[in-house]
């Protein structure tokens, strides 16, 4: 027997209608490109978007299409999130961080028929768009006075339209989204979003055990736009009619500080390396934050000193995430159950360095090296397996890869274990983890011990050839502005904080670390051009 209710597909178009309609004066605030501050409620931002549909329609984009984007966090990526979705094209956010033969290669991959791009690309542009034969059209994401020669101007094209337009028919389960995996390690890979997959995962999002997000917040992604939809909060945020800040291309700790103190910013998420820039900037300036709430971190793993740098800091909580462009990117979070209310602080912050507790929506499981299913005791690593409703179920024009299983689930490439209270601990990821006498030395832990050193700064963990033992640690270092300290003593400060065998056999101080377009270290290039020889001595 089917229940007798009614049948409304899950589109992305209805949650910008819901904004309008229900909080439509509710500001979308943007460092512009350009330079100044613009800003606009939900109820403009619906018209815009629903001007530019038009336009879209009216330069023969039909449903299907990919629509690429190279551009940042503006009020005008945030319309064409819209705008392009909600008349069944699919939206190709393009990681401007890419190598440019790598940005070549998705769009070409793509098939690409239109490319937006924000002004500071316009060089770039000109040399990479005739080496993508299917794109058609160009679009510069600015007004005529800044526009380059030689493509049609965003403002325009809003201009030449009227907001008296109904979203056509789209089936839920249609696909809305583009995103490429970084690329690491051979080319990227693309995962293909569905309205109905980023409208259950913008709710879950906003569940207090989540994001926890309401009409009263204030949300500034710091993750951009352009990296798995900015973790989705361009959808969560006008869901529950949150004040929504976009920060446009500047990241810089100064710059943040400034958003976050003008506009109230109440939730804030992004990758660990911008909370640094942050931090160091209040401790120069003497800058205190009073708005801040929550910290959502995610995209590498943060230690226990970086964690508690922030929250002293920024004023705010830290919540740790897991994900991946694959889940959307939500897979779990770092809430406190009730049985951690009055821990103490260091019981808080271990349990801090886990990723997270599963939420509805996502499954987890942990598989050992012969496929058997393992113990959720905390203490058992094995491969890291999910799936649920907001989980790539394969790579676009791509079936058949190796990272979905035969039975469902998709690996995701990490080593970690499950507790008993469901809690997921990374240990690493699987390219990275150091295998030394036949035992796994988890990198994350070294990484934790030595950045609690007050002269730490970032730290990288990797796996050098050794004769003996196959692998051991390399510990690489930054430090803090005006820090200085011996390797030897950061050597014993992790050896008092680890398992014996676990010390590296040598702490390496390096000026910086090599970072990727989502913000991680780049371990691979570490492992390339740092550590080709090994250590001379041998673990104890």
């Amino acid at each position: 027997m089917l229940a007798l209710m009614m049948d409304r597909p899950l589109t992305l178009p209805s949650i910008l209608e819901h904004a309008a309609l229900y909080h439509g004066d509710r500001e979308v605030v943007t460092r512009t490109v350009e330079g100044p501050i613009h800003r606009y409620g939900y109820r403009d931002a619906l018209s815009r978007a629903k001007r530019m549909a038009k336009a879209l329609l009216a330069l023969g984009v039909k449903p299907g299409d990919r629509v690429a984007t190279l551009a940042w966090s503006t009020h005008r990526h945030f319309e064409l999130y819209f705008a392009v979705t909600g008349i069944g094209a699919v939206l190709h956010t393009i990681n401007p961080r890419l190598h440019d033969d790598q940005i070549v290669w998705v769009a070409r991959h793509a098939e690409d028929s239109v490319l937006f791009f924000d002004i500071t690309f316009s060089e770039q542009v000109a040399q990479l768009a005739p080496r993508i034969g299917s794109v058609r059209t160009l679009v510069a994401m600015t007004d005529r006075a800044h526009a380059p020669a030689d493509a049609l101007v965003y403002e325009d094209l809003i201009a030449s339209e009227t907001d008296d337009f109904e979203w056509p028919k789209v089936d839920e389960r249609q696909a809305s989204g583009l995103c490429y995996t970084s690329g690491t390690t051979g080319n990227p890979k693309g995962v293909l979003y569905g309205h109905r997959s980023t409208v259950l995962h913008a709710l879950a999002l906003a569940l207090p055990d989540a994001f926890d997000l309401s009409a009263r917040d204030v949300v500034m992604p710091c993750a951009q736009m352009y990296h798995a939809n900015a973790w989705c909060t361009p959808y969560a945020a006008p869901l529950v009619g949150a004040k929504l800040v976009l920060p446009g291309r500047a990241l810089d700790g100064a710059s943040i500080a400034q958003l976050i103190a003008e506009e109230g910013v109440t939730f804030l998420l992004g990758v660990p390396t911008i909370w640094v820039g942050v931090a160091d900037h209040l401790d120069q300036t003497g800058q205190s934050l009073t708005s801040v709430r929550t910290i959502a971190i995610g995209g590498s793993a943060p230690t226990a000193a970086l964690i508690s740098r922030i929250e002293n800091r920024l004023g705010g909580k830290v919540r740790q995430i897991w994900g991946m462009t694959e889940t959307s990117p939500l897979g779990v979070i770092n809430t406190p159950l009730p049985t951690h209310a009055g821990e103490g602080e260091e019981a808080r912050l271990q349990r801090k360095l886990k990723q997270g507790r599963g939420l509805w929506g996502v499954e987890l499981r942990i598989v050992g090296e012969d496929g058997g299913l393992l113990p959720r005791d905390g203490k058992s690593p094995g491969a890291l397996q999910v799936r649920g409703p907001w989980v790539s179920s394969a790579y676009f024009k791509q079936e058949g890869a190796a990272a979905f299983t035969d039975d469902g689930w998709f690996d995701t490439g990490d080593i970690a274990t499950l507790d008993p209270e469901g809690y997921l601990r990374l240990t690493d990821r699987a390219k990275d983890v150091i295998k030394s006498g036949g035992e796994w030395i988890s990198t994350l832990d070294l990484e934790d011990a030595v950045c609690s050193h007050p002269a730490v700064a970032m730290a990288a963990a990797v796996g050098v050839p050794h004769p003996k033992w196959d692998e051991r640690p390399l510990l690489l270092v930054t430090l803090r502005p005006g820090q200085t300290v011996d390797p030897e003593v950061l050597k014993a400060h992790v050896a008092e904080r680890v398992a014996k065998w676990w010390t590296p056999d040598e702490v390496r101080i390096v000026d910086s670390l090599p970072i990727g377009p989502t913000g991680k270290v780049l371990k691979r290039e570490l492992r390339d051009a740092l550590a080709t020889q090994a250590p001379a001595s041998s673990p104890p």
